[in-house]
């Protein structure tokens, strides 16, 4: 990593059993936050460095002062990122600090100077779509009887009707659907659990998918072969990434004829219309996991009416 001239400091090699990139890497429980993680800390290092091909592991966070981490701080600012995208990274970055104190690489007294970091402030409204009953309808209409089809029909109906995050769904295993209580249990950021709840035609859907699926123990949604079998790892059938699950809307939004729409698209729809019955602001919080009230209150569309 290129970084401003430390006086007497001689840059050692970072074996990969205490390298903080590794080690914070694999403190994080979930799939997604590990993708997502590894390439911030990726992308700062290919900032720092000047070469594209670089990643976050051997690098030397050890050696980040608070002149640097300003300096960084800056420097994604500088790219046009949005303030969350560049907070995401700056997270990324204190994490990957943090693990390099823990492992006796900096002080405490550094560590806290380096980190020292206020987030970036910006105020702006929610990106994306509202998804019409409509095109929900056409988008199930576009999946057929065979097993993709009929696995595709069901994860359409879950995110119009319960507003999970891709990940989330992605993350969803057969053990956490109660079809007694129309239920789904939710493993949000930070891994904090929440139910959500099915509308009955959901319910048929997913059923109609587990029929196809079998009784086995492992992902709710899995990859399908060309030859129409669930993927399985060690006889369990593994969860869809979050690009897969895109891909699937992709696919049947365009073969429905309708304009693409992303898993959030849905999730907005979903809190814009929970608001929209006069649902009060705590309970859609809670059904949608956000952390504070302030964020689902900027999916409100009554004021704009």
């Amino acid at each position: 990593m290129s970084l401003p001239a430390v006086p007497d400091v001689a840059v050692l090699p970072v074996e990969p059993a205490r390298d903080p990139y590794h080690v914070y890497l694999d403190s994080l429980t979930s799939p997604e936050s590990r993708r997502t993680m590894r390439g911030c800390l990726d992308r700062l290092a290919r900032l720092l460095t000047g070469d594209d091909r670089a990643t976050g592991a051997g690098q030397p966070w050890h050696l980040l002062r608070y002149e640097h981490t300003v300096r960084i701080r800056t420097m994604l600012t500088d790219q046009g990122w949005s303030a969350a995208y560049v907070n995401k990274h700056l997270v990324a970055l204190r994490r990957v600090l943090k693990e390099a104190w823990r492992l006796g690489q900096t002080s405490a007294e550094e560590f806290a100077r380096a980190s020292d970091l206020a987030p970036v402030r910006q105020s702006r409204l929610p990106t994306g779509h509202h998804v019409p009953p409509e095109v929900v309808g056409a988008a199930l209409s576009a999946c057929d009887d065979s097993p993709a089809g009929v696995r595709d029909a069901a994860l359409i109906a879950v995110l119009y009707s319960t507003g999970c995050r891709r990940a989330e769904l992605g993350g969803l295993a057969l053990a956490d659907y109660d079809p007694g209580a129309r239920s789904l249990r939710v493993r949000g950021k930070r891994d904090k659990e929440r139910l959500v709840y099915l509308t009955t035609d959901a319910i048929g859907l997913v059923e109609r998918w587990l029929a196809v699926r079998g009784p086995v123990p492992g992902a709710l949604f899995s990859p399908i072969s060309k030859a129409g079998r669930v993927r399985v790892r060690d006889g369990r059938p593994v969860g869809l990434t979050g690009q897969g699950i895109a891909d699937i809307l992709t696919r049947r939004l365009g073969a429905a004829g309708a304009a693409r729409r992303t898993a959030h698209d849905f999730r907005r729809t979903f809190i814009g219309e929970l608001l929209d019955a006069g649902v009060d602001l705590a309970t859609a919080q809670a059904l949608v996991g956000h952390s504070s009230p302030a964020t689902t209150a900027r999916y409100d569309r009554r004021p704009e009416r």
